[in-house]
């Protein structure tokens, strides 16, 4: 039996202490974490396979998500978030790729958003990404069905692969339950 990573959690931000946590996980035949990384790390690239992202400022050094890094974007009708990247290890050969970022509004709210990559035995990729949130809002959220955070983040993921695979973005699951997605 195969062992699979998990998100590191900052104690703040402990699923199941916080407001709302999503967990979106899928698992692509013939595509791997190099491929998907290449997407997901690169904010230039986010626009070409996520519509629900908006105003997107990369960091001042360049498009790459390196720890430490500060950059912006809109996203569930948010203006944008100001996010800190606090963890970025790339995938290699038999190790896990991890990113993750950060962001606190100055109306309190806060989100901590983590993804895991990793090569998996025959010829798969397997992308997992989780996301807790402090907030009115998103206690709010956590109760209403369909839950948006949860739909959107799917959407995220399918982006990603289909994006590896040199598709392009069909209709959204945020599109499909006529959430106002973010695309210019």
């Amino acid at each position: 039996m195969a062992s699979q990573a998990s998100i590191v959690w900052p104690e703040h931000f402990l699923p199941g202490t916080t407001n709302n946590f999503v967990s979106n996980e899928t698992i692509a035949l013939h595509t791997s974490a190099k491929q998907i990384w290449n997407l997901l790390s690169d904010i230039s690239k986010w626009e070409s396979y996520y519509k629900n992202r908006a105003q997107i400022t990369p960091p001042g050094s360049g498009p790459n998500l390196l720890k430490g890094r500060v950059f912006k974007f809109s996203t569930f009708g948010f203006p944008p978030l100001r996010c800190t990247v606090e963890e970025y290890v790339e995938p290699e050969q038999g190790s896990v790729g991890r990113i993750a970022w950060s962001s606190k509004t100055p109306e309190g709210l806060e989100i901590y958003h983590a993804w895991v990559i990793e090569d998996i035995e025959k010829e798969r990729v397997r992308i997992l990404t989780q996301e807790s949130q402090i907030g009115p809002i998103f206690k709010k959220w956590s109760v209403e069905k369909p839950n948006k955070i949860l739909l959107g983040h799917q959407d995220w993921l399918d982006g990603l692969v289909n994006a590896a695979r040199g598709k392009k973005i069909d209709k959204t699951n945020l599109e499909s339950i006529d959430f106002p997605v973010r695309q210019l």
